[in-house]
């Protein structure tokens, strides 16, 4: 595990990648938190729950590429961005808007747009799609885009 571990980040830091890796295949708060003392600048997580069980575990910049609906797991999605450096993705101006009502502009949410690269299951189709939902992130109150 420690040369896997390292021999990825050592990759990364040859090449000038900042990793992020997603911690799906061990999804261990420990494993992770190695990661980070390696170089990573943060780690990936697939679902809210272990965003939270993460920043319980001490990881401090998490990366939850998916968007995040309805009141309950906004309301957690909120309570975690108050403890740790925290972004999303969003792939519609719906999921936009349900950000830009949860969070306010002291503490705002970091949103990217997420595009489909060719695997059909979610993000914008187009560059024009792309580029509106951008806008759309810039202008929402409670929402920060990535520069």
């Amino acid at each position: 595990m420690e040369a896997n571990l390292g021999r990825a980040q050592a990759h990364a830091d040859q090449h000038g990648y900042r990793l992020r890796p997603h911690i799906k295949t061990h999804k261990l708060p420990r494993f992770a938190r190695r990661q980070v003392e390696l170089g990573a600048v943060g780690i990936t997580v697939q679902k809210l729950g272990e965003a939270e069980v993460m920043a319980d575990g001490g990881l401090a910049d998490i990366f939850l590429p998916y968007n995040i609906v309805g009141s309950r797991k906004l309301a957690r999605l909120k309570a975690l961005n108050e403890r740790v450096t925290l972004s999303v993705t969003a792939d519609s101006p719906d999921t936009v808007a349900g950000y830009a009502a949860t969070f306010s502009a002291d503490r705002p949410l970091t949103v990217l747009v997420e595009c489909d690269t060719g695997g059909g299951r979610c993000g914008v189709q187009t560059s024009a799609q792309a580029l509106a939902l951008a806008r759309q992130i810039a202008l929402a109150r409670g929402c920060a885009s990535v520069d």
